[in-house]
């Protein structure tokens, strides 16, 4: 098992912190949800670890081998961004060739295959495919790099709902076939909740949770009804998160739900409303 580590990393832009004293572990073997609100620090954390921003404190290492410019240990580690990374006059052929220069693991065979089953011409040029096929030409150029770490950030951006259910299928198999560390960054957490073992959210540049999904999902519950019934509830207990609107309280309570009284709504929170509930701003808490 190899171990991608984030000690104490911290970057700021100005006045502005984007990353503050980041701890993170990430194992190869493992599918991991990075989790957080545009703006919270999750490209940055990723750049940083990518080392396209270098100008941060703290260490970033693969098996204790420092990772800023370090070619040999940024070889492993391999990430999907966003914004495209190649020019867009260049032709999905020529990105799979340039991108084994970098990436002698690069599967050029594996890659024209999943070009076939996403029905994507590899003769194109980058700049004319639609939104959804730029992200199926990031998406193929990643799980192909041979890379020990894929960060695939916002991989089903623009992508109607057949190629998702098939970028999901052809990522299980990748992932159970080279055993590498898969960490998602994605907005649409209910369709991918289930493939997370450990589930890290940032907010605000501080990691919030770092935690297994099993766990994060077991140990807690939500009760909702009415306000006063609710905070009635509450009293002694640990009390992750509220929500209230016109009258009506949701309460996400850490534990499992016991003597719940008539008039309360109790219901295993999933991990997308984990996630509103502890992102929530401060003033929708309440």
């Amino acid at each position: 098992m190899s171990i991608l580590k984030l000690d104490n990393v911290s970057k700021s832009y100005g006045k502005n912190s984007a990353l503050n004293n980041i701890c993170l572990e990430f194992k190869t073997g493992r599918i991991y949800g990075l989790l957080g609100r545009n703006g919270a620090g999750k490209s940055t954390l990723i750049n940083a670890i990518c080392n396209r921003v270098t100008s941060y404190s703290g260490s970033i290492t693969i098996d204790g081998e420092i990772v800023k410019e370090n070619n040999h240990a940024l070889g492993r580690i391999y990430a999907m961004s966003e914004s495209a990374n190649m020019p867009y006059d260049m032709k999905i052929s020529s990105i799979f060739k340039v991108t084994k220069d970098f990436y002698p693991d690069f599967d050029i065979d594996y890659a024209y295959g999943l070009a076939k089953q996403f029905d994507l011409d590899v003769n194109k040029r980058l700049g004319r495919l639609s939104t959804g096929y730029k992200t199926i030409s990031k998406i193929i150029t990643a799980l192909s790099s041979g890379a020990e770490y894929i960060f695939l950030d916002e991989p089903v951006l623009g992508l109607d709902a057949n190629h998702r259910e098939l970028f999901y299928k052809v990522m299980v198999e990748r992932f159970i076939e080279t055993q590498c560390c898969m960490i998602l960054s994605t907005h649409l957490i209910d369709e991918a909740a289930n493939l997370f073992e450990r589930v890290i959210i940032i907010d605000d540049g501080k990691i919030t949770v770092d935690s297994e999904s099993e766990d994060l999902l077991k140990n807690g519950y939500s009760v909702t009804g009415a306000a006063k019934l609710v905070d009635m509830y509450c009293e002694n207990k640990e009390i992750i998160t509220t929500r209230s609107v016109a009258g009506i309280k949701s309460a996400y309570i850490k534990g499992k739900a016991e003597n719940v009284p008539n008039g309360l709504e109790v219901t295993k929170p999933d991990m997308q409303q984990i996630f509103i509930s502890l992102t929530s701003p401060s003033d929708e808490r309440m």
